[in-house]
């Protein structure tokens, strides 16, 4: 998932013979049919902006964060980031949802079996769920929001998250139609969804947004649905009951959750606001509760002593810090530039002087947390230490050899872009210094609001681009597929590597799981040793505060607030 955060927090494909432990949702890692009569939010009864009362019985909680901006979409089949995921996994609800140590559990699902070959899944909903209107969430709202999530027309980057489904990837790629795609609601409360290829941890990756359900009559035909809280109908256990765009956005408890007894606070409010030196001065001044974890971010100059004094906690999460290189434009279409680029950045010392919150230099994608087989992790089993040497001898060598294979005397002027934040800033500021100091390379900055940003670098117009990863799964195919593989929706800079590609999809169906781990380290030490298809800086780490008095709030494994289900004393 896209991370959008500062430099001292974290955002923390699920497949073969591996217990995975969470599904998002990056970095960045990072990600609702309706009669014509139906008011889109709150009771049958309610009007759209209105705030459903409490029970007598319940006290008024609140729980109070901040995000960075305005999340760029709330529409499942859309979203990407952090920002949108932490909003959307309060206020929609998939079959399966993660709990705050990463475990799936039942959500619209009550129950499911898979077949003897594993490659059908039959999920049973529970009868009880409801859409914010009054409308029953059926297993046709599935079979609908799969299919679109796929369409070529809906344009998802996480389309790719549903290729496992049979002929779901035909059928994005407009060789095959919606009929054919294997998900079919059997009646109005079972879902048969048929596999291309056994995948034992399926019930894992429906925890995704892409899977998420979306009410087929709000959608249809109103591309602008999910940009407002008036016109969003949803079924999770909060509801969408403010949006002032650029300021704050408001949730309040659905009472027409299934599960609503589970949920403890009343009201949610997010302040929309940047500077962590604000998002800081508001915690110390009791407007919000909680900082970290994509939600705010706690000063640099303040974490040491902060967690000095037992006051804030530094996490490593599984998320990685890197620069996406435009593999599509001069100069860095050649290998050699790139690998330059790459080994003149002192990473060590951008952690000790610039980003302070004991993060580990990356020379890879997959984060050290992530799982392999045998009881490894995938960095265990895979050291990335071999992939990527600071050596500015070699540099300047590669550097030279690079421009006269493109028939250049110098460097042509290029920009490093990243989202507004004063974190991203420094950091690229740092960069930039090590790049003149050690290469003689001067490079131009530019900074765009986020959601400008993803805009900017999904249609390659850039140079270098700041970017974060974060697990959407606990599975290290979701760091290279994701990010290497030519077919992904994510992989910005338009890498491409036919041998790559060709590991990543053998690693997908082979049912030995040692074998899967060995065709996905092949192709990360390819793309990263011989192809620096990224530049890769460091492995975060997240750095909370939460007032007292609050419980099961948390940044999960993944670097995500987790918070749904929290509660105030």
């Amino acid at each position: 998932m896209k991370l959008k955060r500062s430099l001292t927090t974290a955002l923390a494909v699920a497949l073969m013979g591996v217990s995975l432990v969470a599904c998002s949702g990056n970095n960045e890692k990072n990600s609702s049919s309706e009669s014509p009569s139906a008011t889109p939010s709150g009771s049958p009864s309610a009007s759209p902006s209105a705030s459903p009362s409490p029970s007598a019985e319940q006290k008024e909680k609140e729980f109070r964060f901040t995000l960075a901006s305005d999340p760029p979409s709330l529409d499942p089949g859309l979203m990407t980031d952090a920002q949108s995921f932490i909003v959307g996994k309060a206020i929609y609800e998939g079959l399966m949802r993660l709990n705050p140590a990463g475990e799936p559990e039942n959500g619209i699902a009550e129950s499911y079996t898979v077949s003897e070959d594993g490659k059908t899944y039959t999920f049973k909903l529970r009868q009880d769920a409801k859409w914010s209107n009054g409308d029953p969430v059926t297993a046709h709202d599935f079979e609908y929001s799969w299919k679109r999530a796929l369409a070529p027309e809906t344009a998802s980057d996480y389309a790719y998250m549903l290729f496992y489904l049979d002929k779901g990837e035909e059928y994005n790629a407009g060789k095959a139609t919606a009929d054919d795609v294997g998900v079919k609601a059997l009646d109005d409360y079972t879902l048969e969804a048929k596999l291309k290829a056994p995948a034992p941890y399926f019930v894992n990756l429906v925890c995704h947004s892409s899977y998420w359900p979306v009410h087929k009559g709000t959608v249809d035909g109103k591309p602008e649905w999910a940009t407002e809280a008036s016109t969003i109908v949803s079924n999770g256990p909060f509801l969408l009951t403010e949006w002032s765009h650029g300021d704050k956005i408001v949730l309040t408890k659905n009472p027409n959750y299934f599960n609503k007894d589970k949920v403890h606070f009343t009201k949610a409010t997010v302040t929309l606001v940047e500077p962590s030196s604000t998002v800081f001065n508001l915690f110390e001044t009791d407007k919000i509760d909680w900082i970290g974890a994509q939600a705010g971010s706690v000063p640099t100059d303040q974490v040491q002593k902060l967690v000095a004094e037992k006051r804030a906690e530094i996490l490593p999460v599984a998320s990685t810090y890197y620069y996406m290189i435009n593999t599509t434009r001069k100069p860095f279409s050649n290998v050699k530039l790139r690998k330059a680029f790459a080994m003149a950045v002192e990473r060590q010392n951008l952690i000790d002087n610039v980003t302070k919150a004991n993060q580990t230099p990356a020379h890879a994608l997959v984060a050290p947390s992530i799982e392999g087989a045998d009881g490894k992790k995938f960095r265990e089993m895979f050291p990335d230490t071999d992939y990527l040497k600071e050596d500015l001898t070699e540099a300047k060598k590669l550097l030279a050899e690079g421009l006269a294979e493109e028939g250049l005397s110098k460097v042509p002027e290029i920009t490093l872009l990243y989202n507004t934040d004063e974190g991203h800033k420094a950091i690229a500021e740092a960069i930039a210094d090590m790049w003149r100091r050690n290469l003689g390379v001067e490079v131009k900055l530019a900074n765009q609001e986020w959601g400008t940003f993803l805009e900017t670098r999904s249609a390659q117009q850039f140079d270098v681009a700041r970017a974060g990863w974060g697990a959407d799964i606990n599975h290290p195919i979701n760091f290279t597929y994701d990010l290497i593989h030519s077919a992904s929706g994510n992989n910005d800079g338009k890498y491409k590597n036919e041998k790559v590609d060709q590991l990543l999809n053998e690693s997908l169906l082979t049912t030995d799981l040692k074998e899967s781990m060995n065709k996905i380290g092949e192709a990360e030490r390819i793309a990263m040793a011989e192809d620096m298809a990224v530049l890769p800086l460091y492995y975060y780490t997240t750095v909370t505060m939460v007032k007292p008095g609050f419980k099961d709030v948390v940044s999960d494994y993944a670097g995500h607030l987790d918070w749904a289900f929290g509660d105030k004393e």
